[in-house]
């Protein structure tokens, strides 16, 4: 049964949401300070996107980097992201590549949680099965860069997602409009009273979507996405600030 969980004393699915930061450096030696900046200062949460780093067709060196980062890593939450291009990341592999890519990572003893492209892969529940039992938790994903689609198209989405067993939902979508921001904003809080025990992350991306990049613990969803330094996707606040605002809109939130 999809539930809220805790990963290092970090509680992922009810609460205030977690700041997730992405590291996008392209060469090993800038990944591994970059996050071993981010953990020194106690960031919760990091993102690792593989497909920005330069020799991601090279295991050998991922699983380099990731045996690198281990010692550092034992209070921040890792979460494993290869981005397709199709989904808006830096390049395109083959799928079986990519699955191996995340079985390196799901063996790290590094890595706590693995994005799948959910509606990318052949057998996407099989994959979340298999990544489950080597002990990661995974998010099944979708984004879409071009335009937010039909309230029938969002809810169909998440109830893939839900039915296939991962641990984390998430949609990701551009607006066209400030309708789409509040179309997705009604989906999330719909998904949650549907599903109330399943932890979704949801975002309008780009500038007009920022509100819902804030408004996640009253809409459901319950990661966010904060930079230092170079953002993953338009839209991205810097993480202080975003910690900042989820503070103070946690406190008001504990003060009803």
């Amino acid at each position: 049964m999809q539930q809220s969980f805790e990963i290092k004393g970090i509680m992922i699915g009810k609460g205030r949401p977690v700041v997730c930061v992405p590291v996008v450096a392209a060469d090993a030696k800038s990944v591994v300070s970059k996050i071993r900046d981010l953990c020194e200062q106690q960031v919760r949460m990091i993102e690792w996107r593989a497909d920005c780093f330069e020799d991601v067709k090279r295991p050998e060196c991922v699983k380099a980097v990731l045996e690198e980062i281990r010692p550092f890593t034992e209070n921040t939450v890792i979460l494993f992201t290869f981005r397709t291009k199709h989904q808006g990341g830096m390049l395109s592999l083959p799928e079986k590549d990519i699955l191996y890519l995340n079985t390196v990572a799901a063996k790290s003893g590094c890595v706590d949680m693995i994005d799948l492209e959910f509606f990318e892969a052949s057998r996407p529940q099989k994959e979340i099965r298999r990544f489950q039992a080597m002990g990661v938790k995974v998010i099944a994903s979708h984004h879409d860069f071009e335009a937010t689609p039909d309230d029938c198209i969002l809810h169909m989405l998440m109830d893939q997602m839900q039915q296939g067993g991962a641990d984390v939902a998430k949609l990701a979508m551009m607006p066209q409009t400030m309708d789409d921001v509040i179309r997705l904003l009604k989906l999330t809080n719909d998904t949650k009273q549907k599903y109330p025990d399943l932890p979704l992350v949801t975002m309008s991306m780009g500038p007009m979507g920022v509100i819902s990049r804030i408004a996640g613990e009253a809409f459901g969803s319950c990661i966010t996405f904060g930079t230092d330094g170079q953002a993953s996707a338009p839209g991205q606040l810097e993480r202080k600030q975003l910690s900042q605002i989820l503070d103070i809109l946690h406190s008001a939130k504990e003060g009803e």
